[in-house]
């Protein structure tokens, strides 16, 4: 047999093996790094995405925000106004209050009593006089008591008098207006 030598023709092979191999793998790199590349396009427009929408979302809640707090300032003018407006239904309805105070207590009082001092403390009336016995004075209580707008009268002494005034004898009684009462339970003052 003749010699033949097939190591050139093994070399060869082997080179050829290793450049396919290589070029295997030079496309399994470029193949690799173009999906990760793709891969990472995708994502990043994916996470671009959705800071946008995290910005426009953050922006909306700024715009709500911003109504948020001019409907809080609506609220409480309005409640401001609510309460200037029973405010003033209040004063227009105890308006003649005063006089119709008056009115009354010259309505209850009998002959024989003499008021001396009449003072309205928040929303009572503090009566100072003198009667001249105290059936006319149980008399202008029971009278006050009967009275519409007149209420909760509290005697809070007799005195009998003294010197020249020995005949009389002085009281203190103190009382409730129904329109103060009605304003009180309102919580405002009159």
């Amino acid at each position: 047999m003749a010699y033949i030598n097939l190591l050139p023709w093994r070399e060869a092979a082997r080179k050829a093996k290793q450049k396919e191999f290589l070029t295997i793998l030079a496309t399994v790199c470029v193949l690799s790094f173009a999906l990760m590349f793709g891969v990472s396009m995708v994502f990043g427009e994916k996470v671009a995405g959705q800071l946008k929408r995290n910005a426009y979302i953050d922006a909306e809640i700024k715009v709500l925000d911003a109504r948020i707090a001019e409907i809080k300032k609506l609220e409480e003018s309005r409640t401001n106004l609510q309460q200037r407006m029973a405010l003033i239904e209040q004063l227009q309805s105890s308006r003649n209050l005063g006089t119709q105070v008056f009115g009354e207590v010259a309505k209850t009082v009998p002959a024989g009593i003499y008021l001396t001092e009449l003072e309205k403390k928040q929303t009572s009336v503090l009566i100072i006089g003198k009667s001249e016995s105290n059936n006319r004075l149980s008399y202008m209580i029971r009278q006050i008591e009967d009275s519409p707008l007149l209420q909760f009268v509290n005697l809070q002494s007799i005195t009998a008098g003294k010197g020249a005034t020995q005949i009389l004898s002085d009281f203190t009684m103190q009382l409730s207006v129904d329109g103060f009462t009605q304003a009180e339970s309102k919580g405002e003052k009159p």
